[in-house]
């Protein structure tokens, strides 16, 4: 059996809890609209399904992003119409900077919180556009609308949460331990040398990244959510400085000779087996020795430096072995870091912001040029599908699934709200006529293949059925809908296709950019909360890298090893910077110089012969390292400083290739 027919014939279990707790909540919300005797009742069974989500806490906090967004929204369009509704194109060019002003601002957020500017921006085209002909009335459309909208969240809300709640917080935990163990054999790979680096370390990052985005929904399921959230950002720290660590190792290994790694190889086989089967105590004890080692004469200095890293690698997963517990446990730490922080891009945000005005803006002039009625709900949509999607790379794909479902709505809601509505009465016969539909679009709605599809097929049914206390059966003014959804979200999507506005080498270069100066600012930013500043912003940008680099030119792939590039010598910097604060005495000037030049040299970038840019920088602050002491954090401060002078010469002789080619 097809895996789509499936999802309808033969669901699973949380499948149908989803579908019958959303159901629930549209009939709850719907009876609620009636009883209160709104002006549209189906703007409350709409917001239902638009808030439903599979998680309890999912649930709670997107409805109270849609709630904000809503309320900011409804302020927004009772000003806009206020100050412009005698002059209609200043009023659609307010409406449409503001829709541009809302679209960039949910593109530079990961959180759910998005939610708020998403809603913000197209419900004062909800509000606004039908109050144009009559503006005085704005104020009271407005107050309708946003209870509408409210009580539909509030009543999805409390569905979720009240009936078979699947809380995000156990959930959490499962994929806080997924990304775990998917940490320990990265860093396991890193240290046998295995060089897959587009695989292994994607696994990890995208694990990471993806745990820490359900962290914020945890954080709406009571003290224990909470706890788990907190304990959830110092396993992000503790498994990016494991694999930082264990990268760096790797990179020391390198500069062995062939009989100084045999020498070492021993001590590199206990480590993995030592990770393979993470115990704290064994792994407390292989550091000590490893330490001690680490301290023989007879070793030559790199094969010192390499024992030492190893040590560091041993205390790092002992430490993300006791931050995973916490997380299984729901024990907050007392020292948790900062969340993770994401790579922010405000012209790429400003640019899809423009896009999503632009599309508003040419089906507006449609509209003043043919004076067209149901010409206001075509506009809608196009607000709707700009807001939520034209800051996605696959914009124009998710379109189509939104107009398939348009076009699977279209007969259903025909037959239903046009041929059996008018011969039924009564609340549960209504029920019964919608629910049937809403059932197997909500079933739909479950499946992340079928969800963009399913969920336009919810919404737009509703529409088409327009459920109100005083019914309207008219097949002229259901065509004009119909008419109206298909222009709206296809002349959105003929818009995506027109201008696709992500130019995979243009976009590359920017991420480069912001690199580099992330890394500049890493020479000062505090030690407390630089692991997750830095770690989570690169790896956003190395999984936007890793989706760019099938489409670059081939002359542009070397993007994917600037990134790699940037990532070493960031990796080296936190560890030099760390080794140095842990030092018993500071350098003072000498590490405060070396820093302000390294800053410099990094925001110029790496370039064909600026190899020796850090020459001289690392020679000063060096020589005052061996001047300090032989401590085992002055050794591994020393290794990490000529690692990160390597790493900068790699990465300009890597851009010399690069020119060559080119």
């Amino acid at each position: 059996m097809r895996e789509t027919l499936r999802a309808f014939v033969a669901p699973d279990i949380p499948a149908l809890q989803f579908a019958i707790k959303t159901l629930l909540g549209g009939a709850l919300a719907l009876w609620c609209a009636f009883r209160f005797d709104l002006q549209q009742p189906q703007w409350a069974l709409m917001t239902a399904f638009i808030v439903a989500q599979p998680l309890s806490g999912m649930v709670v906090q997107k409805g109270l992003a849609r709630l904000l967004g809503t309320l900011v929204g409804t302020v927004m369009s009772v000003t806009i119409v206020g100050l412009f509704a005698q002059t209609p194109w200043l009023f659609l060019l307010a409406l449409a900077t503001w829709l541009g002003i809302c679209t960039a601002a949910s593109t530079m957020m990961r959180s759910a919180w998005s939610y708020s500017f998403v809603l913000a921006g197209y419900t004062v085209a909800i509000i606004g556009l039908p109050a144009i002909a009559h503006p005085l009335t704005v104020f009271d459309q407005a107050v309708a609308r946003s209870t509408e909208i409210c009580l539909g969240i509030i009543c999805a809300t409390l569905t979720s949460a009240l009936l078979w709640p699947q809380r995000v917080e156990r959930q959490l935990a499962r994929q806080a331990r997924d990304a775990w163990q998917c940490g320990i054999q990265a860093s396991l790979s890193a240290l046998k040398g295995e060089r897959q680096e587009r695989q292994g370390l994607l696994g990890v990052l995208g694990r990471i990244v993806a745990v820490d985005a359900q962290r914020e929904h945890a954080w709406f399921e009571g003290n224990r959510g909470r706890q788990r959230a907190v304990a959830l950002q110092v396993l992000s720290r503790d498994l990016l400085s494991l694999l930082r660590l264990a990268r760096g190792v790797a990179r020391q290994w390198r500069q062995l000779g062939e009989g100084e790694a045999e020498r070492l190889r021993p001590w590199l086989e206990e480590v993995e087996l030592a990770l393979a089967e993470p115990d704290p105590a064994r792994l407390d004890d292989l550091r000590d020795r490893l330490l001690a080692a680490s301290e023989d004469e007879a070793l030559t200095t790199v094969q010192q430096y390499c024992l030492g890293r190893m040590a560091m690698v041993m205390r790092q997963a002992s430490s993300a072995v006791t931050a995973m517990h916490a997380v299984e446990q729901g024990q907050a730490p007392t020292d948790a870091p900062p969340p993770l922080s994401t790579h922010r891009d405000v012209q790429t945000a400003a640019i899809y912001g423009l896009r999503s005005g632009l599309a508003f803006l040419g089906l507006s002039a449609f509209w003043l040029a043919t004076a067209w009625t149901s010409a206001v709900g075509a506009l809608t949509l196009t607000c709707v599908i700009c807001g939520l999607f034209a800051s996605r790379e696959n914009a124009e794909q998710i379109g189509m699934m939104f107009l398939r479902g348009i076009v699977y709505a279209l007969p259903v809601a025909f037959i239903v709200g046009q041929v059996f509505l008018p011969q039924l009465s009564g609340f549960p016969m209504l029920c019964m006529a919608l629910g049937v539909p809403l059932f197997f679009g909500a079933l739909g709605m479950a499946k992340p293949a079928l969800g963009a599809t399913a969920t336009s097929f919810c919404l737009h049914f509703i529409v088409l059925c327009a459920p109100q206390n005083l019914m309207r059966f008219d097949v002229g003014l259901f065509l004009n809908e119909a008419i109206s959804m298909l222009l709206g979200v296809g002349f959105a999507v003929f818009t995506f296709r027109l201008i696709p506005l992500r130019n995979p080498v243009w976009h590359g270069r920017r991420l480069l950019k912001a690199s580099l100066s992330d890394l500049a600012r890493l020479t000062g930013v505090r030690l407390a909360g630089a692991e997750n500043w830095f770690g989570g912003r690169m790896a956003d940008r190395l999984l936007q890298l890793a989706r760019l680099y099938p489409v670059l030119p081939e002359q542009s792939r070397s993007r994917w090893d600037d990134g790699i590039a940037s990532l070493d010598l960031g990796d080296e910097l936190l560890h030099l910077r760390r080794c140095l604060a842990a030092a018993d005495r500071s350098l003072g000037v000498s590490e405060d110089r070396f820093l302000r030049n390294l800053e410099r040299v990094l925001m110029q970038g790496p370039a064909p012969g600026r190899a020796q840019a850090l020459d001289e920088p690392v020679g000063d602050l060096l020589e005052a390292l061996r001047g300090a002491g032989r401590s085992i954090d002055r050794r591994l401060a020393q290794a990490a400083l000529l690692q990160l002078q390597q790493s900068w010469r790699q990465w300009c002789e890597q851009q010399e290739a690069s020119h060559g080619l080119a």
